[in-house]
Parts: structure tokens; C-alpha cells; sequence
């Protein structure tokens, strides 16, 4: 599939077929293909956990969700959840080398959370390594006061933080989000071309 049309297809569906699932040559190529993203200092402080097994899954959505609704019934239908952690203290140990200097490991240098960042890079990698192979996709966050529950139901280290998760799998019944009734904004509201300028300013 041509890189346009890959962009032109890519949506967030949540709702899956739960009887086919994800090849696993499909499954380790869309793994492979996050792990290009690219990483400040390439520190690459990421790890990805890859929840295939029926089991593991049923763990992933008791330990993160509370309630029910359509979207997430949908959403647990996927037979692939892929969750993106990422490593701050990677991050800063790399920048504390000969090569970048920062040896007081000074959290306030950093203008943003890369760590964050770039596994999230890696995560939309995934995502469109997803749609590049006619499977549908969505990355989803994890509630803030279920974040110690999963981490200790799957025993993810301390350094590590839940970013996100994608769901994937073949496309099922689904339903657009209303959301969409918003459209897009316009190019001319969101890109500004040499300076910042408010609309209708000279």
C-alpha cells in the first residue's frame, strides 16, 4: 500500500472479528517496525508489551477497565493488545554520557518528556504498520488510578510507565465515534508559515 493511502485510511476503530487473529509474522512485523521509531540520543527507552494469549488479554482489560460500555465491549474483542511503556531514567543515564554532558542528571534540561515522545512514535509506527496490512487499530490510555494495578498484574518494573496501549486485530463491527462530527480544523487555523499570526492579521 502507497504511504498516502495508508494516511488517507488510518482511522481509530474499536471494534474487532475475535475469530481471526493477528498472524504472528504480522505480530512480530509490527513490532519490529515501532522499534524504528527514532529516540532522542537514541536512548530508544521504550519496552512494549506484546498480549496475544486470551488469558493475558482478560488480565490486561480486569486490570485496567472499570465498567462497561459499547466502545470498550468492542474494544475487547481485539486479539492483540501492544502496550507501550516508556523508561524516563533511560533517558536521563544516556544524557549523562562523556558524549552529552549533562552528568547532574538534571530532569529541569529536559524542555518535554521524550521518553514519552518517542514511544509514542513508536506506537504510531505500529499503528500504521497495522493499516499498511489491512488490519484496523486504536491506541487507547490507561486510566491514571488503574496504572499500579496493571503494572502489578503483569509485573512491569518501577522505572517503566504506561503510555498507552494499541488494540489490533481484523475489523469487526464498529461504530464511528461521534467525535468525528467535529471535522477537522482547518489547515489555516493550525499551520503558520514563517510567524505566528492571528486570522485576518496582515
Amino acid at each position: 500500500m502507497e504511504f498516502d493511502e495508508v494516511v488517507r485510511r488510518r482511522r481509530m476503530v474499536r471494534g474487532y472479528d475475535p475469530d481471526r487473529p493477528v498472524p504472528p509474522e504480522l505480530v512480530d512485523k509490527i513490532v519490529r517496525h515501532g522499534l524504528r521509531a527514532p529516540s532522542a540520543g537514541f536512548s530508544q527507552g521504550w519496552s512494549f508489551l506484546v498480549l496475544t494469549e486470551a488469558a493475558d488479554r482478560e488480565l490486561f482489560w480486569s486490570s485496567t477497565a472499570t465498567g462497561s460500555n459499547g466502545w470498550l465491549d468492542r474494544m475487547r474483542t481485539a486479539p492483540l493488545i501492544i502496550v507501550a511503556l516508556s523508561n524516563k531514567s533511560a533517558y536521563i543515564e544516556r544524557y549523562a554520557e562523556s558524549d552529552k554532558g549533562w552528568a547532574d542528571r538534571d530532569e529541569s534540561r529536559w524542555p518535554v518528556p521524550y521518553w514519552d515522545i518517542d514511544t509514542g512514535f513508536a506506537a504510531l509506527l505500529m499503528h500504521l504498520t497495522a493499516v499498511n496490512e489491512d488490519l484496523a487499530s486504536c491506541f487507547i490510555g490507561l486510566p491514571a488510578d488503574r496504572t499500579d494495578a496493571f503494572k502489578k498484574a503483569f509485573g512491569v518494573p518501577d522505572q517503566f510507565t504506561p503510555i498507552g496501549a494499541l488494540t489490533v486485530g481484523y475489523r469487526g463491527a464498529d461504530k464511528r465515534s461521534p467525535s468525528l462530527a467535529r471535522g477537522h480544523r482547518p489547515v489555516a487555523e493550525v499551520v503558520h508559515h514563517g510567524r505566528w499570526a492571528s486570522r485576518g492579521e496582515v
